[in-house]
C-alpha cells in the first residue's frame, strides 16, 4: 500500500459503540478493532482501562506520515459528502460541517495516542484474511466500513475467507455496515452468510441504532463458538 492510495476517515467513540451495540459488557471484552484506520475507538477506550487491538495496513506509516495525508484528503472527502448528501440522514449529524468536525476530532484523538500506541502493541500493520493471532485470542471482533460495503473491489471468496480467519480468532464477530457504497445489501451477504452457516457457525442480523448512511440498519453477528 502506497500512502498517496490511502483516504483516512475515522470515526467516533460514539459512533464505534452504536453501529456495533456495544454494552458495558462488551466493552470489557478483549476486542480486535479490524480495518479500524485513524478512528479514536482504540485511544478511547485503552484511556478507560479497555483490552484492543487495532489492525489496518494504514499502521505501517508513522503518526506525522498519516496526519499529512488527513490534510490531504479530507476536503476532497468533503466534497464528496456535500455531492451525495442525499444518500445520508442527517438527524443525529446534524449537517456536512459537524461531521467534518466529529471525523477530524476522533482522527486528532487517534494521532495522539497512536505512536504510543503503536509501541505497546494496540495498533498493528495487518490486513485480512490472515491475521497474526492465535486461536480464539479475543472475544469479540470487529470489522467496520471494510467487508460489504467494497463489495466492488472484496470478491466472494475473500469475503469468505476474512470472516472464517476472523472466527478462527474471535468468539464472536461484528460487521457493520451490510451494504455496498451504493447503499443496497452486498450481493455477497446470502452466499457469505450461507458459507458461514455450512461452517457450522450461528449467524444472524441485528438491527442497530446508529443511523448515517441509508439502508445501513444492521450488523452480521457471528458466534463462532
Amino acid at each position: 500500500m502506497k500512502l498517496s492510495e490511502v483516504i483516512p476517515w475515522g470515526r467516533s467513540f460514539a459512533e464505534y459503540t452504536e453501529m456495533f451495540s456495544l454494552s458495558e459488557n462488551d466493552l470489557n471484552k478483549t476486542l480486535l478493532g479490524c480495518g479500524d484506520g485513524p478512528a479514536c475507538f482504540n485511544a478511547d477506550l485503552s484511556k478507560n482501562g479497555g483490552s484492543i487491538i487495532s489492525i489496518d495496513p494504514l499502521y505501517q506509516f508513522n503518526a506525522e506520515q498519516i496526519a499529512t495525508r488527513i490534510d490531504e484528503v479530507y476536503p476532497q472527502v468533503m466534497e464528496q459528502v456535500s455531492r451525495n448528501e442525499n444518500d445520508f440522514i442527517w438527524t443525529t449529524i446534524k449537517s456536512v460541517e459537524a461531521l467534518g468536525q466529529i471525523r477530524m476530532e476522533a482522527m486528532k484523538r487517534f494521532l495522539t495516542d497512536y505512536e504510543t500506541g503503536k509501541k505497546s502493541g494496540r495498533y498493528i500493520q495487518a490486513s485480512l484474511p490472515t491475521l497474526p493471532f492465535e486461536k480464539n485470542a479475543f472475544e469479540l471482533a470487529l470489522c467496520s466500513h471494510y467487508l460489504f460495503l467494497y463489495s466492488d473491489h472484496i470478491s466472494q471468496e475473500q469475503h469468505i475467507l476474512s470472516l472464517k480467519e476472523l472466527c478462527r480468532i474471535a468468539h464472536e464477530v461484528r460487521v457493520y455496515p451490510l451494504v455496498s457504497l451504493e447503499g443496497k445489501k452486498s450481493p455477497h451477504l446470502k452466499a457469505v452468510t450461507s458459507a458461514l452457516k455450512d461452517n457450522h457457525v450461528q449467524v444472524s442480523y441485528e438491527s442497530v441504532q446508529y443511523q448515517f448512511q441509508k439502508g445501513a440498519t444492521e450488523m452480521l453477528v457471528i458466534k463462532c463458538t
